[in-house]
This record gives C-alpha cells, structure tokens and sequence, in this order.
C-alpha cells in the first residue's frame, strides 16, 4: 500500500462519485479495482536551470516528480513576448481589421486594430508597441500599443485606467486593501499627462504598502527611459527587453512554494540567491550543481522532453493518448490501451477518462500548445459522467497560467476546449519538417541538434582531458555546426574539435571518432576527409 493510503472499512456506496472525489490535484493515484482514502499530498515544485552554455537557456518546472513545463530561449531569437519596440507602420488591412509593422528582422509584426484605442493607425507612423505573441512557423510576431511592464508585486499599464486584483489572492479582506492601496497610489502619482491602471499580482498577498509603493514608482520610472529612448531612436528598434528565460520564470510561471532551485552555474547561483531573498516569502533551497553529467540529464529531463514530442502518452493504468498537432487545432485520442479494468465497464469507462483528462492538461501546458484542441474521450452513455469528466477537465486547468476554456461534449461525443497561445509550441522550437519526406515528419532542428552536441562534448572533455577531439556526424548538421559555432565552442573548451562529415550518418546520429594527442586526432581527420 502506497504512502498517504488508508484502507475503508467500509463499501462506498456510489463508486464512481468516490473515484471523483479523491482523484484531484494534490491527490495519489488510486488503485483501480480497491477503494482507500487519499490523504493530501505535498505539491513539491522544483526549479531547474540549464544555464552553462552562452547560446541557450532551459528551464524546467518541476511538479509532482515529473515535467511540468519546459522554457527554451536561444541566444539568436528575437522579438521574444514582453520586449517593447518602436516600430513603423507598413500597411493598414481594414478587411482584416489589423495593421501590419516592421519591428525590424524577420516578418512584419500582426496589429490588431482593435488594441489601438484612441489611435487612428496610418501607414508609415511610428508607435511604441510590446510582442504579446512571439513570431511562430510562418507567422510574424503580434503585438499590440497597450503596454504593461511586469514588476515584482504589481503590473504597470502606461496610459491605461484598470485597477486589478490577481485572482489567486482568495482572503476578500486583503483584495480590498490592495485595491484600495492601487487606487490610493493612482490618485496620488497620476497627473493630466501620465496616467496609468495598476494590476496586483499574487506576490503582493501580505506585502507592506512601502514595498508596492517601491515597485510601482520603479516601473514608473523604467516607462519614462523607454520614452526617452523612443525619442532618440528611430523606427524600427528595440526600446526595453524583458528579464531573461530564467528570471521570467521566478517573477511571472511559478506561483505559491517553490522547495528548491537547482542551477549549474555560479553566477546565476548568486543572482538567484539574491532574487528569492527579496520574491519569496518562504526562500526555498537553491542548489549549485557541480556534476559532470549535464544537468538536465542527471536529473533524467532530457527524457522526459524526447517524450513530449512523441504521439503516443501512455498513462499510469495502461491506457495512453494519442496528440496530433496540426496548422488548424491538435486532435487528442483517447484509448484504453493495457486498461481491462474490472466487471463495470461504466466505472472503466469513467475511470480511464478521469486520468485521461489529468494528463491532457498537463501535456498541453508541457508542449505549449494553444488554439483549438478537440478531445474524442472513450463513450459514455451517461449525462452525470459526462458532466463528472467537464468537471474534472476544468479543475485540471487550475494552475495553468494560460486561460483555457472548456466546452461541453459535442453530439458527436468530442470535448472542445481553447487554451490561450503565450509562447511557441514546444515541437516549433525543437523540430523542423523532415528534408528526406518533404516535410511529411519531422526532425530535431539544426540548432537543437547543435546544443545536444555541444553538451555531449563538454561532458566528453570535462570527463577526459584532452588535446582534440574528432566527431563524425551527418553533413548538413556538420555544416551548420561548422558555420556557425565551431570556433566558439574551440575558445570555450580550450579545446581543439575537428568536424567530419559522415554522409551514411541518419540526422541525428553522432559519434566520437577519436580524442587525444593534437597529432593523432589531426591525421585522424585528415584520412576521414580523404574517404568522403
């Protein structure tokens, strides 16, 4: 018997209103077949950092023991969501009620027209303008004229008239001091030609008025540099950049306690101890790792990112999904699998769509995919555990910072739900159509590719110190590695790496050839090259 489970003395008299009650969020699996008591469970959440290397940071959440969400920035991305530009309008499109802008590299930026109240958009004016929507596939970045500028405790709205309590703050009593804290400070800082809406974040539960009064006037004082800087600057360019992967984590994703924060690197070890000093009112443990083994394979996450891009989730009791992401919506399938269950097919049925619900919500928030998601849930004859399966679907969303709604089961048996899109959909940022199918599947993309080779060879090196070393790989990542890091990555390492080209290689196939003295890895390479 699991830990947190008490055996019932006595039958429950309606299984299936049992099975919905102790299977939540904060509660262990149950045993298909027995019926325990769930006791509450700890929600431990860890933070964990990949921050060693120059041209990428990952960040994971941990929850539960498992993935909950995975942040990806690469040094070489732009237009990222929060970052304010001064852009210059190109087109105006009334049919589609959208403005179209350059903010400079890549697509024109998507405007809708309806975000600029008070503005009439015209070709060729300049505006000041934040990504809300970070550029994805073949889509530029969107953006809008109505600025907020996140701070610790509260969220800034230049120009703006809102007053807004986060509703995560559940004590009536403290929603009413903060709100009239906000309208206390607007009535005091707002004059004809400034004025602004403040949001109350959930960090500002309990906090004194002296330290939200700090982060306001500091945020007032951040809109009016990116003034400046937009009168000095000419369109299109970059006014304000928001926090990096790690730091946006710690201020905006992770709500409540956090146990520990785990990094692999000294200077964000510092960085991060001062931060959860002044954010956190519990500071949770933050950990320096030292290991040799990558950070996010020690901790097995490598793992688990490989198995959010796969179709098939199999889930605790045999059962397992079935994602499909196209342009349009992603299609979940919902399959009983290994499951049999017991003699009810009714509490089977039920049961299965339970779990199935959970782990839909967490994949979703895991892979970042937003839009329409359509969910063809196994049949059920029975309007009460169909209203049971909404339900629970709902409740699973709860901690989901992207709103999501939930709609009722169709005639044709199919849930349909919306999730809100904030950031690019995990499989956009790791993969890319496959160049030997005409991009009917897909493939690690090359920079992807090149990180996980990067890691391999720090791990190589810091395990065995060396002179040189020889990798074999497939040309195309060969070539891309070559052009764009090779002589980065020989200055870090102190290392001398040569490339070969292996065109029997599948893509995403890479070996060590041979490392050691200068000369031998060097002749090495020279025969390989002969060969190709």
């Amino acid at each position: 018997m699991g830990p947190g489970l008490k055996p019932r003395a006595a039958p429950v008299a309606n299984p299936l209103n049992w099975v919905c009650k102790i299977r939540g969020p904060g509660k262990d699996f149950i045993r298909l077949g027995e019926i325990y008591l769930i006791e509450d469970i700890k929600f431990d959440r860890k933070i964990i950092a990949d921050t060693r290397e120059n041209e990428e940071t990952r960040v994971a959440i941990i929850e539960r023991g498992r993935l909950a969400e995975i942040f990806i920035e690469r040094m070489w991305d732009n237009q990222k969501a929060g970052e304010i530009y001064k852009a210059r309008v190109e087109s105006v499109v009334p049919g589609l009620n959208a403005a179209f802008a350059t903010i400079g590299e890549g697509r024109n930026a998507f405007l809708y027209l309806n975000d600029a109240r008070n503005l009439e958009i015209k070709p060729e004016m300049e505006i000041i303008v934040q990504v809300t929507k970070a550029a994805r596939k073949n889509k530029g970045a969107r953006v809008t004229p109505r600025i907020s500028l996140p701070g610790r405790y509260v969220v800034l709205v230049p120009n703006g008239s809102e007053t807004g309590v986060s509703r995560r703050i559940a004590s009536e009593a403290e929603r009413k001091r903060l709100r009239k804290f906000a309208k206390d400070l607007k009535a005091a800082e707002c004059t004809e030609d400034f004025n602004f809406g403040l949001i109350i974040r959930t960090a500002a539960e309990n906090v004194d008025e002296d330290a939200l009064s700090a982060d306001v006037k500091s945020l007032i004082k951040l809109w009016h540099e990116i003034l400046n800087a937009a009168k000095l600057q000419n369109a299109p360019c970059l006014l304000y950049r928001d926090m990096g992967a790690l730091g946006r984590v710690l201020r905006d994703e992770v709500h409540g306690d956090v146990d520990e924060i785990i990094l692999d690197n000294h200077e964000e070890f510092e960085r991060v101890n001062a931060f959860a000093e002044s954010f956190y009112n519990n500071k949770p443990e933050i950990t320096l790792y030292n290991g040799v083994t990558p950070i996010f394979e020690y901790f097995n996450i490598e793992r688990e990112i490989a198995e959010a891009l796969d179709r098939k989730v199999w889930l605790k009791s045999g059962a397992y999904l079935i994602i499909d992401q196209t342009e349009a919506l992603t299609v979940i399938d919902v399959n009983t699998g290994k499951y049999i269950g017991g003699d009810d097919m009714r509490f089977t049925t039920l049961a299965t769509n339970l779990e199935a619900a959970d782990e839909i919500a967490r994949q979703l928030r895991l892979r970042s995919i937003g839009g329409i998601i359509v969910v063809d849930f196994i049949d059920m004859e029975l309007e009460e555990d169909r209203r049971t399966l909404i339900s629970r679907l709902e409740k699973a969303f709860i901690n989901d910072r992207s709103r999501a709604r939930v709609f009722s089961v169709t005639q044709l048996g199919l849930v349909e739900l919306t999730r809100k899109r904030g950031r690019p959909d995990l499989r956009s940022v790791l993969t890319r159509g496959c160049p030997f199918c005409s991009d009917n599947g897909w493939v690690l993309r090359e920079d992807t590719m090149a990180m996980e080779i990067k890691r391999f060879i720090r791990k190589i090196i810091f395990t065995n110190k060396c002179e040189a070393l020889l990798i074999q790989l497939n040309p195309t990542i060969a070539d891309f590695i070559k052009s764009s890091y090779l002589r980065v990555w020989q200055d870090e390492f102190s290392t001398k790496i040569f490339i070969a080209s292996a065109p029997d290689f599948a893509w995403e196939k890479y070996r060590v050839e041979i490392q050691g003295d200068l000369k031998a890895v060097e002749y090495r390479a020279r025969q390989l090259e002969a060969l190709s």
